[in-house]
């Protein structure tokens, strides 16, 4: 038995990293999980390694800069499964939609472009937007989890990130207005700020040296946690019954880094 029995969740950005972290420690709870990733053959390998372990999960490909494609995520899972119970809206995109990167760039906030702008926000804020849109009707009947992703970057204003710093912080704002006004429907909504070592990670450090190299030294615990390891069994109880009783919140989950 799971704490996750009998529960539909969603995971967005599941294809590696945090996400698909996060969608094998839920099936492992027992969730229904769905595996929504922009790349088929990264979703398929997820379900291919859940269901070897014996558990349930079906892949929806996702653009989740798409709105059309957030709504068919969502429409995919209640024809699979008959609701929702669960939403983490993970994912994350980078770069500009003709150019898009597994991490940023550097680029002083004088240098920013639009188009880099626009599809940093579509995928981060306005996609997370859209997935809370979608999952409404059926978690306003029965409850439900949604949890969103900030980052360490947008609180402390990381030079040179500013598209993604904006649309983190953006995410946090809207976290906490559907916390206020979904409340009385049983809907918690948080945020996660993560330092965990994933691939994405892998890429960013490689742009990043500098800042990485004292990173450690910020974190009190003195090393960067695993995205399965340490990560999972916070997702964890933020999806479960231990969950029920917070949401508006940013939940830290770096060693340290940052405190309330």
């Amino acid at each position: 038995m799971g704490v996750l029995d009998g529960k539909v969740a969603i995971v967005t950005g599941a294809g590696r990293g945090i996400g698909k972290a996060t969608a094998k420690v839920y099936a492992r709870e027992g969730a229904k999980v769905v595996v929504a990733s922009r790349t088929p053959p990264n979703v398929q390998k997820v379900v291919d390694e859940i269901t070897a372990e014996g558990f349930i999960a079906i892949g929806v490909p996702t653009d989740v800069g798409k709105k059309d494609e957030m709504f068919n995520m969502v429409a995919k899972t209640v024809e699979a499964f008959g609701t929702v119970d669960i939403l983490v809206n993970n994912a994350q995109g980078f770069g500009t939609e003709e150019n898009p990167r597994a991490s940023t760039i550097p680029t002083p906030l004088e240098d920013t472009d639009d188009a880099e702008w626009d599809y940093t926000f579509r995928t981060g804020a306005s996609a997370t937007l859209w997935g809370m849109q979608a999952v409404f009707p059926y978690m306003k009947v029965n409850g439900g989890r949604i949890i969103n992703f900030s980052s360490g970057s947008g609180i402390e204003g990381f030079p040179g990130n500013t598209c993604y710093n904006a649309t983190k912080e953006a995410i946090r704002a809207l976290t906490r207005t559907a916390a206020r006004e979904w409340g009385k429907y049983g809907i918690s909504v948080n945020t996660v700020n993560p330092s965990l070592k994933t691939d994405a990670w892998d890429n960013w450090m490689a742009n990043n040296t500098d800042f990485v190299e004292g990173l450690k030294d910020k974190m009190p615990l003195g090393f960067l946690g695993d995205a399965e390891e340490h990560g999972g069994p916070w997702m964890v109880w933020l999806a479960s019954k231990g969950g029920e009783y917070v949401t508006g919140m940013t939940f830290f989950l770096n060693g340290g880094r940052y405190m309330n």
